[in-house]
């Protein structure tokens, strides 16, 4: 089967208090990404969300999954693509848009058939997958990494000085309600999102990359005055709860993968958890 899929529930922050490490990871670490020749997806009920990745080796198509209950898959729902790794292509409805090195592409609700191809067997396509339910149709936009919209945050003083290029967001693209971006830690900088930040009116997933190899990321969650963590390796996401901060500190520099979901667009729209008062 090419296509491979889990659920996962929606948590309350009280009994997310009580879960251990084990716990913890099953029920917002997503881990098995990137598997070659496959789509795996996972079906968060936070938002509806649903987060994954297509590796192909020979043409795979993104086929409609149960939980949908729908003839195809972005029968009610839009997509964002970012591709992480070889040169490859996806075929929306025909009309083919070539994805190199992270570019981006948006692809709204309607679209009857998606087909993720890779230019070389040997270095395969590597597509992270953001979807989320959709209320109209927007025109299928590619955005280069080039065409982003770029934030530059933070200081190598507090090793946060870091790169946020918006991709699918307003202003570049037009969307429902599903958000993307990229966010590049320069060299010496390894903390993100600080200081680290809720907003209760939408969800948020985390996928790491460029994670040097033997070196991690540990990923903060939870509410402010009870954050948790969950230690992350390359090409690894994370779920993060409308209820939780999310940030991170890595052993190296590396790059993430912002994706969110909500009833707001507006991406300033947080509550910001100071830095002395987090627990």
């Amino acid at each position: 089967m090419e296509t491979i899929y889990e659920t996962r529930y929606a948590s309350s922050p009280e009994a997310v208090k009580k879960y251990n490490t084990k716990e913890l990871r099953e029920e917002f670490l997503v881990d098995n990404l990137m598997q070659l020749g496959k789509i795996n997806l996972t079906y968060s009920h936070y938002d509806r969300y649903i987060a994954g990745s297509a590796v192909p080796q020979k043409p795979l198509k993104l086929e409609a999954i149960d939980p949908l209950k729908a003839g195809f898959f972005l029968d009610r729902r839009e997509l964002g693509i970012i591709n992480v790794g070889g040169n490859g292509s996806v075929e929306v409805d025909g009309e083919t848009y070539q994805l190199g090195l992270k570019d981006a592409l948006y692809i709204g609700m309607g679209i009857k058939s998606v087909i993720f191809k890779s230019d070389d067997q040997k270095n395969p396509a590597k597509f992270y997958l953001n979807s989320a339910p959709a209320h109209t149709n927007y025109p299928t936009t590619k955005v280069s990494l080039k065409d982003a919209n770029k934030l530059e945050l933070g200081s190598l003083e507090t090793a946060n000085h870091r790169t946020v290029n918006q991709m699918i967001i307003g202003g570049v693209v037009t969307s429902c309600q599903l958000q993307m971006g990229m966010t590049e830690l320069k060299t010496g900088s390894v903390w993100n999102t600080m200081p680290a930040h809720v907003h209760d009116r939408r969800m948020e997933v985390y996928f790491y990359l460029d994670i040097p190899e033997e070196q991690a990321v540990c990923h903060f969650m939870g509410q402010p005055q009870e954050t948790r963590h969950i230690w992350m390796q390359n090409h690894q996401a994370v779920i993060s709860p409308p209820w939780s901060i999310h940030c991170g500190s890595g052993t190296s520099n590396y790059t993430f993968i912002w994706g969110m979901a909500g009833e707001n667009l507006d991406y300033t729209d947080m509550d910001v958890a100071k830095i002395t008062e987090l627990r």
